[in-house]
């Protein structure tokens, strides 16, 4: 499991999957990308992200790998990177992509608005339930999904009641919130079901021919 280490609140996120028994490492070089299984975008500033993604020459390995369908999971700028369009982008800003979403930068306020909620949450293992307590800072949210991005989560009280803030999309997953502030790794715990379940998918479909070969 690899953590993108360019930029924002990495040790956060390495703890949180060493907790869970997941051999987590930072990503900084290209080569390290192709070691990986998974890959957590820690929140930060999405633009600074993606500059450093580029001058440290990441982003092609990376959006190969993601072309290939490697899980990510984004959290607050994660989240921008890994949407599609972004409805007030810098002129310059580009993202990694692969969520068909619209999401807009600090869209709930400077860093003095900050705020913690509890939010519904629409878990995808059986052995997760209940709500989960999410921290937003300078976070943002998500405007538009497409047919096949399912919601896991929205703002439930307050003038941005309804606003989603949780995303998933096949092996791509995203919140606007940091859940890896606290105790609570549910929400990692998840996305680590997600890149245990593609690596066996892989090692089945590497399988399969020498299975049909001797059979």
């Amino acid at each position: 499991m690899g953590v993108l280490a360019v930029q924002g609140d990495v040790r956060e996120h390495l703890a949180a999957l060493t907790s869970l028994g997941a051999e987590a490492v930072t990503v900084r070089r290209p080569a390290e990308v192709e070691a990986i299984d998974g890959l957590v975008i820690p929140g930060g500033e999405s633009t600074v992200m993606d500059k450093l993604v580029r001058a440290f020459e990441l982003r092609e390995p990376l959006l190969r790998r993601l072309g290939e369908g490697m899980p990510a999971y984004g959290s607050c700028a994660g989240m921008i990177m890994l949407a599609d369009r972004i409805a007030d982008a810098r002129p310059d800003q580009q993202t990694l992509g692969g969520l068909d979403i619209t999401v807009r930068r600090n869209a709930f306020g400077r860093q003095v608005d900050s705020f913690e909620q509890e939010l519904d949450y629409a878990w995808c293992s059986p052995d997760h339930t209940g709500t989960v307590h999410a921290v937003f800072i300078r976070a943002p949210w998500v405007e538009e999904v497409g047919p096949d991005v399912q919601v896991l989560a929205r703002v439930s009280e307050g003038q941005a009641a309804g606003r989603i803030v949780a995303v998933r999309q096949g092996n791509l997953m995203a919140t606007s919130f940091h859940p890896e502030v606290g105790a609570d790794h549910r929400i990692h715990a998840e996305f680590v079901s997600i890149v245990r379940e593609h690596r066996l998918q892989q090692s089945g479909a590497r399988q399969s021919p020498e299975r049909e070969d001797t059979a």
